[in-house]
Order: structure tokens, then C-alpha cells, then sequence
């Protein structure tokens, strides 16, 4: 069977196409959390050359103090999980009406999401060893993938919560708000045996439970369980003071991005203030659903969404290696432009600079990775639903050891295959297609 291959549309021929059924605010909301996700980690990261030319990482957070409610919206992630429950409610549902399997649907799925990803795999898997062979320290190493790689743990909860969103889907169908509230005690209930009992491993659950309500709360949107500006702002305000009430009485950090010393870390593993902080920001951007409908309304403000929304997963995946490639390309010229210390005026100042710089280089990676982003068509028969299960499982697993430990371990040595495990697992499931010759 041949595949006619599409030249893609360009933003303005998108834009002019756009059905007036869609609703425009979850594409720009998706838009405007990434492009935050991106300005939040080049701040937090803050590294710096000493004197010495030592390179070293202050991490804004454990620094400046000050900034720590800050986080409450620089931490997006709940709005990436608000408008995946919205956008996922929509495939499965239309899914189910062309009679798709469950199997052909999470392939597709995967393929959006994965795909992109492998070539930063293989980046990692040839730049990393082939570095410490040119005699890059392995902690070096360790620093820079560690770094790159963060974006790699949000990939991977986002696939366990699509892999199975028709079965959240359901019970949302069959129980409505009881999904959030049972989602909400539950959370509660392992942060409370997880803190309590100094089990961390007990507290990854909330991985799922957390993110997984929180998408709830996108089907709540899509079905208008949430309709009155009203109810939308009740939603917020609980959100409001229960993170008031837990990080004032609770153990829990005011900062909802990971730092230590400051009371129990809200992100590593998720804890129920992230769920609050998900009924917060939901509440606030539902309430502003009407004013944003406006804004994206303007042509250009709607191409630009456009344009963003199509090389999401490659922005979001590369902007971190892009801080890699400006502090090696600055280490290269004797630290030039990181002489600053963190949280002084002068470094302040020069921010702007400083997102100008990691903006341009990302930009060349979008324009050189971006294409992967649109897979050719698919006209495959739907597979067994094992087949994508295990690629979530095989996928997922290695990105979160890659997110937490690097590629380098702390015994010196470089841990080449982690990032070839993806890579094999997206060939061996079938979310990569075999070259025509080989079928």
C-alpha cells in the first residue's frame, strides 16, 4: 500500500482551518505552560563560574528564599494535566465512536508523545560516552544529563496517565466529582503514611494519584461539570486554603518546586499540595476561560498557539540540553557571561539576556528536532493492547532513572545503554514502523 506524504500546513493555513468548535484556550493554555516550564528552569538552574572557573549550580530556590511563593505559578505542571484530562476525554471518546481499540488508540497516543523523544535519547547515548572518551569527568556528566534529562519525569507520568484514561474516563462517566474526592483522600492517605513512616517509595504513588486527579479535573472541564465563573472560583479557593492550611500547618514546603531544608519536598515524589495547587490554578484559568477565549480569538495570538502547540514536546524535551550547550559553549570561552553570583542586581538584570541566549539555541534545536513531532500516518492494524502496555512500562521506567540519576552513576563509570533502552522499547512494541523494505 502506498503513503502519500503530506507537506505540512503552515500556521496561518492551520489557523484559517480551525473548526469553531474548538475550544481555542486549552491549546494556548497548553502553549503558555511550556514556554513557562522553559523561562522557570533557565532561572532556577542559576549556575555560575567562581573565580576559580570552577562551574557550579546555586539552584535559585535554595538561595533566595524570597522566591519560594512564586512557585505557586511558576509550577505549571497541574495545567499540562488539566488540559491533557481535556484533550484525552475528546480521543478516547472519539475513539470509542469509530470503534478504535483500545490498543490502536494508546499506540497512536505514544507515538505523539514518544517518538520526539528518541532523538534526545540518541543524542545522550553517543554524546555522553563519547565525551567521557575525550575526558569529561563522569560527574560532569552527571550534572549535565541530570539537568538535560528533568524533563524526562513529567514525559513519563504523563504516559502512565494517558495509558489509562479510558479507564479514568470511565469511572468520571460513572461517578462523577466522587473521583476526585476519592482521588483527593487517597493522595492524602499515602503522604500521611509516606511522611509519617519516612517512606518515600510508599509516597511515587502519588505520581498517578496526584497527576491522575488532577486530570480528572480536565474532564470535569470538558463535560461543563464546572459551568458558573462561580463554582470555578469555589474550586480555586479550595485549592487556596488547603496549600494555605498545609504549608502554614502541614510538614510541606511553600515551594512547589523541589528544594532542600525548607519542610517536606512538594514534587519529589508528588504530594497532595501539588493536587491543591491543581484545584488552585484550574480554578483560576476556568475562571478566566471567557477573557482567554477572547485573546486567542485575535488571528495572530491563535497562530502563534499554533506554532508553539506543534513543536511542544520538542521545546519542552530540548530546552534544558539547550542550557547544556550555553554553559559548555561559555566554559569553552573561560566562563564568559557566568561570572555573575546568583540573586545579586547585576545578575537580575541581566536575565533577559540570559533567556535570550537559551530562546536562540532552542530555537535551532526546534528548527534541526521539530519534524519528528509529526510522524507519518500510521495505517497499521491496531495491535493487541499488550503490545503499547508494555511500551508505557519499558519507556517509562528507564526515563525516570534517567531523570533522577543521569546517565554517569557516582562511581565514575557512564551508563551508555540507559538512554538506547527507550529506543529499543519504542522499536521492539512497534511505536516505530519497520522501513518499507523490511515489511
Amino acid at each position: 500500500m502506498s503513503t502519500t506524504t503530506r507537506t505540512p500546513l503552515s500556521p496561518a493555513a492551520l489557523a484559517d482551518a480551525t473548526p469553531a468548535s474548538r475550544n481555542r484556550v486549552v491549546d494556548l493554555l497548553r502553549g503558555a505552560a511550556i514556554l513557562v516550564v522553559c523561562l522557570g528552569h533557565w532561572l532556577m538552574a542559576a549556575v555560575y563560574v567562581d573565580g576559580d572557573g570552577a562551574l557550579h549550580r546555586a539552584g535559585l530556590l535554595g538561595q533566595a528564599t524570597w522566591i519560594h511563593p512564586v512557585t505557586w505559578a511558576l509550577q505549571v505542571m497541574p495545567v499540562f494535566f488539566l488540559v491533557g484530562g481535556y484533550a484525552n476525554a475528546i480521543s478516547w471518546r472519539a475513539a470509542r465512536e469509530r470503534g478504535t481499540t483500545y490498543g490502536g488508540w494508546l499506540r497512536a497516543r505514544l507515538r505523539r508523545l514518544v517518538l520526539p523523544l528518541l532523538p534526545l535519547m540518541l543524542f545522550w547515548a553517543v554524546v555522553a560516552p563519547a565525551a567521557h572518551a575525550l575526558g569529561v569527568s563522569a560527574s560532569t556528566l552527571r550534572i549535565a544529563s541530570m539537568a538535560s534529562l528533568v524533563p524526562t519525569w513529567f514525559l513519563a507520568v504523563y504516559v502512565l496517565v494517558v495509558a489509562i484514561a479510558p479507564a479514568t474516563l470511565a469511572l468520571w462517566e460513572r461517578w462523577g466529582w466522587w473521583t476526585v474526592l476519592g482521588g483527593t483522600v487517597l493522595a492524602g492517605t499515602v503522604d500521611a503514611v509516606s511522611i509519617s513512616q519516612d517512606l518515600l517509595l510508599v509516597g511515587f504513588l502519588n505520581y498517578v494519584l496526584v497527576w491522575g486527579t488532577v486530570h480528572q479535573l480536565g474532564y470535569a472541564w470538558r463535560d461543563g461539570a464546572l459551568g458558573s465563573t462561580a463554582l470555578r472560583l469555589s474550586m480555586a479557593a479550595v485549592g487556596l486554603v488547603g496549600l494555605l492550611l498545609l504549608v502554614g500547618v502541614g510538614p510541606y514546603a511553600v515551594s512547589m518546586v523541589g528544594v532542600n531544608g525548607h519542610g517536606v519536598d512538594n514534587s519529589y515524589p508528588a504530594r497532595v499540595t501539588l493536587l491543591f495547587l491543581g484545584f488552585l490554578q484550574a480554578g483560576v484559568v476556568m475562571a478566566l476561560e471567557p477573557r482567554l477565549q477572547r485573546l486567542v480569538a485575535h488571528r495572530r495570538v491563535w497562530m502563534a498557539t499554533i506554532l508553539v502547540n506543534a513543536r511542544i514536546m520538542t521545546i519542552y524535551l530540548w530546552h534544558l540540553t539547550a542550557l547544556t550547550f550555553v554553559v559548555a559553549g561559555s566554559l569553552a570561552l573561560d566562563g564568559f557571561g557566568l561570572g555573575l553570583t546568583p540573586d545579586t542586581g547585576t545578575w537580575w538584570a541581566t536575565r533577559p539576556l540570559w533567556f535570550a541566549a537559551l530562546a536562540l539555541v532552542t530555537t535551532a534545536l526546534v528548527a534541526l528536532l521539530g519534524r519528528f513531532e509529526q510522524p507519518p500516518a500510521d495505517d497499521r492494524p491496531a495491535p493487541h493492547a499488550v503490545l503499547p502496555v508494555l511500551a508505557v512500562v519499558a519507556v517509562c521506567a528507564p526515563l525516570a532513572v534517567m531523570a533522577d540519576l543521569g546517565i554517569a552513576g557516582t562511581d565514575g563509570t557512564v551508563n551508555w545503554w540507559l538512554p538506547w533502552l527507550p529506543v529499543v522499547a519504542a522499536a521492539a512494541t512497534g511505536l516505530l514502523r519497520r522501513p518499507r523494505a523490511l515489511r
